[in-house]
C-alpha cells in the first residue's frame, strides 16, 4: 500500500472545516493509496496544467446540493447515488453515459411516487477513474506488477508498459469527466430527462422483465397520475428537466488539490472536480492527508464507514468534518439474482467490470421498485411518520 507525507499548514486551500488558522504550525499527514509516480518532474507539470483547466463544476451548485442534502436529513427528500465502481476512460461514449443517466432517471421517477419526496440524483460518474487496494502489487505466474489503481493512474492490461502509474492520465481523467459533465447536462435539460419519456422506459421495463407483473400496479398509477395532471394542463420546468449532481471519491490527491478553486463569492475554497466527494474506508484516518484535505473544502463530503468503525472513530470524522453539526446502465451479468434470475453461471456472459461487480439496469429497476413496494408497505400500516434512509 503506497503513502506519502504531505504537509498541511497555512498555504494550503483554506476553508471553514477547522482549516489550520495561520501561525499554526503546520504538520505532516500520510497521504495512502497514492501512486507511486515513476517520473515527478512529469507529475509536477500535469498538475500546473490541471490548475490552469477550467473546473469541471460551479461552487454555486455544491452549495445548491448541499441545501438538498439538508432536506434529506429532515426526511423531506430521498438520496439515490449510483453509478461504476471504476469508470474506464473506454465506457466515455454516447451510449454509455446514456444508459447510465438513464436507469438512475428510470429508478428517482419509481421513488419519487413512492415516497412522495423528491429524489436528489447523484452519479457515482465523471470522475470515479481512481480506485483503492488492498495491496501494492499483483502476482500472476510467477510475474509481480504494479496492482491495477484506476484508468486515471495506470492500464487494466497486465504488462509492465499498462501498469506503470502515468501522470499524463491524470489529464485523460480530467476531460473524460468534462465529456461525461457535459453529455449528463445536455440530456437532463434538453427532454432526454422529460418525466413522460422516463415513465414511458419503466413501462417499457415492466412489460419486459420476467418481475415486471410485481411491479405493474405501482407503474399504473404512476400512469394515471401523469394522465391527470396532463389533463389539468400541468406542464411545470421541473417534467422537462431534472437536476443532476456528479460525485466520486477523493482518492487521488495531486488531482483534487489542482481542482480546487477559491470561490470568489465568499473567498472559501472548492474541489470544483465534482459536486460532492467522499473519503473512502482506506484513507478515513482521523489524521490523515484525505481527511485533512476534506476539511478544508466546503463541497458537500461523505466518509465511508466500514464494520471496523469504532463509535469513537465515527464521532472523530464528525468533529473534523462537520465541527458545527449541520447534516450502470449496462446489462451486465456481474451480480447474482433480480428478476432475471441471474445465477453463477451466468456470470460468466457479460462480466466487464473494471473492478467491483455492479447491478445491471434491470437489476437496479428491481430494486427501485422493491424499496419503492416496501415504502409504500410500510406507510400504508400507520408509520407515516417514517422517514426515508
Amino acid at each position: 500500500m503506497t503513502a506519502s507525507s504531505v504537509e498541511e499548514g497555512p498555504g494550503a486551500s483554506a476553508g471553514p472545516r477547522g482549516a489550520v488558522r495561520p501561525g499554526e504550525q503546520p504538520r505532516r499527514a500520510q497521504a495512502l493509496q497514492q501512486p507511486a509516480w515513476p517520473d515527478p518532474g512529469r507529475l509536477d507539470a500535469v498538475v500546473r496544467s490541471l490548475e490552469r483547466l477550467p473546473p469541471l463544476v460551479s461552487a454555486g451548485e455544491c452549495d445548491q446540493l448541499k441545501e438538498r442534502l439538508a432536506a434529506v436529513a429532515r426526511g423531506e427528500a430521498f438520496v439515490l447515488q449510483g453509478g461504476d465502481c471504476a469508470e474506464t476512460f473506454a465506457s466515455t461514449t454516447a451510449d454509455s453515459i446514456r444508459g447510465r443517466l438513464r436507469m438512475l432517471l428510470q429508478m428517482a421517477v419509481v421513488l419519487t411516487y413512492a415516497a412522495s419526496v423528491p429524489v436528489v440524483k447523484i452519479g457515482r460518474m465523471a470522475g470515479q477513474f481512481a480506485k483503492p487496494r488492498s495491496a501494492a502489487t499483483e502476482a500472476r505466474d510467477g510475474v509481480e506488477l504494479p496492482v491495477y489503481r484506476g484508468d486515471a493512474v495506470n492500464a487494466l492490461d497486465f504488462t509492465a508498459a499498462a501498469r506503470t502509474p502515468d501522470p499524463g492520465r491524470l489529464l485523460d481523467a480530467y476531460h473524460c469527466s468534462a465529456v461525461t459533465l457535459n453529455l449528463c447536462r445536455a440530456f437532463a435539460s434538453g427532454g432526454y430527462a422529460d418525466l413522460r419519456q422516463v415513465h414511458a422506459w419503466n413501462q417499457d421495463f415492466v412489460a419486459s422483465s420476467p418481475a415486471g407483473q410485481r411491479y405493474e400496479r405501482l407503474a399504473g398509477e404512476i400512469d394515471r397520475a401523469i394522465a391527470f395532471m396532463h389533463a389539468c394542463g400541468a406542464d411545470p420546468e421541473e417534467f422537462r428537466a431534472v437536476e443532476f449532481y456528479s460525485s466520486h471519491e477523493a482518492l487521488l490527491l495531486d488531482y483534487e488539490r489542482a481542482l480546487t478553486r477559491t470561490d470568489s463569492r465568499t473567498g472559501d475554497a472548492y474541489d470544483l472536480s465534482a459536486h460532492l466527494l467522499w473519503i473512502g474506508e482506506r484513507t478515513r484516518a482521523p489524521d490523515g492527508a484525505h481527511i485533512e484535505f476534506a476539511r478544508q473544502i466546503r463541497n458537500p463530503v461523505a466518509v465511508k464507514i466500514g464494520p471496523s468503525a469504532r463509535p469513537q472513530d465515527v464521532l472523530t470524522l464528525l468533529d473534523a468534518l462537520d465541527p458545527g453539526h449541520e447534516f450502470t446502465g449496462d446489462d451486465v451479468t456481474e451480480c447474482m439474482g433480480g428478476g432475471q434470475h441471474i445465477t453463477e453461471s451466468d456470470l460468466r456472459h457479460r462480466y466487464e467490470t473494471a473492478c467491483d461487480p455492479r447491478l445491471n439496469r434491470s437489476q437496479s429497476l428491481d430494486l427501485a421498485f422493491l424499496v419503492a413496494d416496501m415504502y409504500r408497505q410500510h406507510t400504508s400500516t400507520g408509520h407515516h411518520g417514517a422517514q426515508p434512509s
